[in-house]
């Protein structure tokens, strides 16, 4: 998986009616800021308003998935958000002026296809993956529904279906890394059977459903007389069903377990609605949308109790966000007081940075010279130099601004830093930053213990 995040690098466009509501609809995927996420815009809507894919603002999961949000509503998001997913897009605003994306074929091909024609872009910042830090699960015992969630260092899926058909027997699917996605599933088509499309029709449902993008299963042998009733409500000519295929007019799958392969297609849009990418083992049996958004409300609770307290990890393996050549174009410090030596995490709210304390600091040759122990004041203004880097990140120019430390509140030295230390340092905005002042909240860890943490104001001032 990617490690940076990535948008795309154009704007492309794609019309179409909806699965649901039938409206023809035109769909743009535009580039977006690094954090910014999966966004859509009703832009037929007065003031355009803005809804955040999340799984907070679902409001309907009846045969797809629907978001409301800022009063915009959109309907079936869940094939485009499993597109970008498998293209390991994590910023676009997705612009529709409808009510629902454009169905196409029944799967997120088109959309996988869209996005590649675009091209990705990589951007300055790490992507802010959650790894499952313990087992979730959901279950229905009613419908036979279980999903799991389990810890593991990367993303998996695995998606077993079973329906009371003689058509469609058991069926399992797996995703073993997302770089199979668009190759393996992306293609996989919508289904439903026979028995339901009148139903969903008399619901006010699959308005733009068509045999040409969907896959109709019979559950068992129709007559003659029932078929051209079926013709009658999806308005063809004709419908025919071979008793060995058990398809409406015959489809041709491309995998016999194409089936399966969709559901698993339709987890991992429903799952991008938890915010963030997951790093997680999942195993489902009989998913459906309900239980696929209701395993991810599961999973972004728990994802919110874990940050609260969350110690940042530093692997120094990872290629970091700056490294100390770019905090020093950033930073007016200089030799002796550059106290930071690369910043591993950005983004609006918060920012980690590292310090690695060695003997040869100069601050070493007087302060306790028998017992060297790096003075707290020192430990304050590493501190107040990353928060400067996530203040200064608020502008455009921060080539531009002198950020000024300008007050400090609440200051605590919980552990002496000795040399071989390695500090991380994390800097959290304590509300918006309003007429270039900001007040953050800093902690400084070794070995993910809190060694010192204070509230600091800095105050970003243009330089004359």
């Amino acid at each position: 998986m990617n490690n940076k995040q990535h948008t795309i690098k154009k704007s492309v466009t794609m019309s179409g009616g909806g699965l649901h509501t039938g409206v023809v609809a035109n769909m743009t995927f535009l580039p977006a800021p690094p954090n910014h996420g999966y966004k859509f815009q009703r832009v037929d809507l007065p003031n355009q308003p803005i809804a955040d894919a999340d799984v907070d603002h679902v409001v309907d999961v009846s045969r797809g998935t629907t978001i409301e949000h800022n009063g915009a509503r959109i309907n079936t998001v869940e094939h485009v958000l499993a597109a970008m997913v498998g293209c390991q897009v994590d910023n676009v605003l997705i612009q529709l002026d409808g009510p629902e994306p454009p169905i196409m074929d029944g799967s997120s091909i088109k959309f996988v296809e869209a996005i590649l024609n675009a091209g990705l872009e990589q951007q300055d910042a790490h992507r802010k993956f959650f790894e499952i830090p313990s087992e979730i699960r959901y279950k229905d015992a009613e419908r036979g529904v279980e999903l799991a969630a389990l810890p593991l260092n990367d993303y998996r899926l695995t998606a077993m279906v079973d329906y009371n058909s003689k058509f469609l027997t058991s069926q399992h699917a797996n995703l073993t890394a997302i770089s199979q996605f668009n190759e393996s599933f992306a293609k996989c088509r919508t289904f439903c059977f026979v028995h339901e499309l009148e139903a969903l029709y008399k619901a006010d449902l699959i308005k733009g459903g068509d045999l040409s993008n969907a896959i109709v299963i019979a559950d068992r042998d129709y007559s003659e007389e029932e078929l051209n009733h079926l013709a009658m409500v999806l308005g063809k000519p004709k419908v025919s069903v071979s008793k060995e295929k058990g398809i409406l007019n015959n489809l041709e799958l491309y995998y016999n377990n194409e089936m399966a392969r969709h559901k698993l297609l339709d987890m991992v849009g429903d799952l991008a609605l938890v915010g963030r990418p997951i790093k997680a083992q999942i195993l489902a049996a009989r998913p459906g949308h309900a239980a696929n958004v209701e395993l991810a409300k599961k999973i972004k609770k728990l994802m919110l109790e874990t940050e609260k307290n969350k110690v940042p990890q530093y692997d120094p393996k990872q290629p970091p966000i700056f490294t100390f050549e770019r905090i020093y174009q950033l930073l007016p410090h200089r030799y002796p007081f550059q106290m930071v030596d690369k910043i591993i995490y950005l983004d609006d709210q918060s920012v980690v940075g590292i310090k690695n304390v060695t003997m040869n600091e100069n601050y070493f040759m007087g302060h306790f010279p028998n017992n060297p122990v790096m003075p707290g004041v020192m430990q304050v203004e590493a501190m107040a130099q990353t928060g400067g880097i996530l203040v200064l990140s608020s502008v455009p120019d921060p080539e531009n601004y002198w950020p000024y430390l300008v007050g400090i509140e609440n200051c605590r030295f919980r552990k002496s830093v000795v040399p071989g230390d390695t500090v991380v340092f994390k800097c959290d905005l304590l509300a918006p930053i309003r007429r270039g002042i900001a007040k953050m909240h800093g902690v400084a860890y070794v070995g993910g213990q809190v060694v010192c943490e204070a509230d600091m104001t800095a105050s970003l001032v243009r330089k004359s």
